[in-house]
């Protein structure tokens, strides 16, 4: 096992960390908490998930439609995974 701070975790940790997304500033334009979309989300969705989504950790493209549904069902709107996250695959 690698040391947590060895060159190679290193720039692993940095290609996920996409840094902050346009999700978090549209949660804070609708006023919007993180237990509005887990409360909201048609699916099963956690604190973690919503934190790391805003933060701008790499979610699997399956979390990121689970963020995308509970977004909508909190607000009403049909936004995009393009609105909400600003990397791809």
């Amino acid at each position: 096992m690698r040391p947590p701070d060895s060159p190679v975790s290193m720039a692993a940790d940095l290609e996920r960390n996409r840094g902050g997304q346009p999700m978090a500033s549209l949660m804070a334009e609708h006023g919007l908490r993180a237990q509005d979309l887990v409360v909201a989300s048609p699916e099963l969705i956690t604190y973690k998930m919503v934190a790391r989504a805003c933060k701008g950790r790499w979610l699997t493209p399956h979390v990121r439609i689970k963020m995308r549904n509970a977004l909508n069902a909190a607000t009403g709107r049909e936004y995009t995974l393009a609105d909400l996250f600003n990397y791809q695959d």
